[in-house]
């Protein structure tokens, strides 16, 4: 089963139970993934559902950093809200230090050696952590070893 039937399935049993907020948040999901199939005339694969999830969650991320700002904490909560059902479509997360393992691996395959060098490794640790881990902090990280 592809991301996206996983999340039609989903949709389709929150609509059952009744859970309002969760379908919504759904909805808002596939309408993303739907949008960017029609923009790009082609059917998303499990990588590019993923991009599209990644980027929902970045926009809820800022959305609570501006709204805790404001001090709306009724726009926080839902946005956090929406932000758990999101992830939960995501693979599970790299750890630490398959992550450092993941930088030092790039690093040596790259032979980055100062900061110049910095998108050749984050090319490398992209493809293998799209998904799986944070790439802005990933991108701190490999700064903070090249410096």
């Amino acid at each position: 089963m592809t991301l996206k039937e996983r999340i039609t399935e989903d949709m389709k049993t929150a609509m059952r139970a009744g859970e309002k907020e969760r379908l919504g948040t759904i909805r808002l999901a596939l309408a993303a993934i739907k949008q960017r199939e029609v923009d790009e005339r082609i059917s998303l694969d499990d990588n590019q559902v993923l991009a599209a999830l990644e980027k929902m969650i970045k926009q809820r991320k800022e959305a609570i950093t501006q709204f805790e700002a404001g001090g709306r904490a009724d726009l926080v909560a839902k946005e956090k809200a929406e932000l758990v059902v999101l992830q939960a479509y995501l693979p599970a997360q790299m750890s630490d230090a398959e992550l450092d393992a993941l930088i030092g691996e790039a690093v040596a395959t790259s032979g980055a050696t100062s900061i110049k060098d910095m998108g050749k490794v984050m090319g490398i640790v992209k493809a293998k952590a799209q998904g799986k881990a944070d790439m802005g902090a990933v991108s701190a990280r490999i700064k903070q070893k090249l410096s």
